[in-house]
């Protein structure tokens, strides 16, 4: 389903998802972490929320780049999934096809130009939300890079029931 640009910065304005943008991220979610019609990048990440402690799924995209994974919030520091994940510890459950136990470290500002850049590339939904081409100089991913956190993703291996 395309969706054009102006409908996806509504479905998600002030940061926060609103009824639509949470019906499809919940559909998203269960697609992703089932492994069903969607390429191994697209994940569902399980965090425990931290007011509530249940489980919070979001539907995101893994980037690969130099040997390494990365999240990217495509929302900015104020997405619900980033306050839970530092909450949590960088402790999380990554889901596509099958659970792993994960640990999300924060990337250093000066290291997150290329993969923003990257990120862009890879998922067009979050086009939308980052206000810099996807094939602009990585100086202007630069300029934004303190406004989106991104994640190293470090697997430990361990399968979750």
């Amino acid at each position: 389903m395309l969706i054009v640009s102006p409908l996806k910065r509504w479905m998600y304005r002030g940061g926060r998802p609103h009824a639509l943008a949470r019906l499809l991220n919940r559909i998203s979610a269960a697609q992703y972490r089932a492994g069903f019609l969607a390429p191994r990048t697209w994940v569902t990440l399980e965090v425990p929320g931290r007011r509530t402690g249940r489980t919070v799924s979001c539907p995101l995209v893994v980037v690969r780049h130099q040997d390494s994974e990365y999240l990217v919030s495509m929302l900015g520091n104020d997405a619900n999934w980033v306050a839970n994940v530092r909450a949590a510890g960088g402790e999380a459950v990554l889901s596509h096809g099958r659970r792993e136990r994960i640990r999300l470290s924060e990337v250093a500002v000066e290291q997150r130009p290329p993969i923003l850049r990257l990120y862009l590339s890879k998922a067009p939904g979050a086009r939308p939300h980052i206000p810099v081409d996807r094939r602009a100089p990585i100086a202007a991913f630069a300029a934004v890079a303190a406004d989106y956190p991104v994640f190293l993703v470090t697997r430990l291996g361990s399968p979750v029931p």
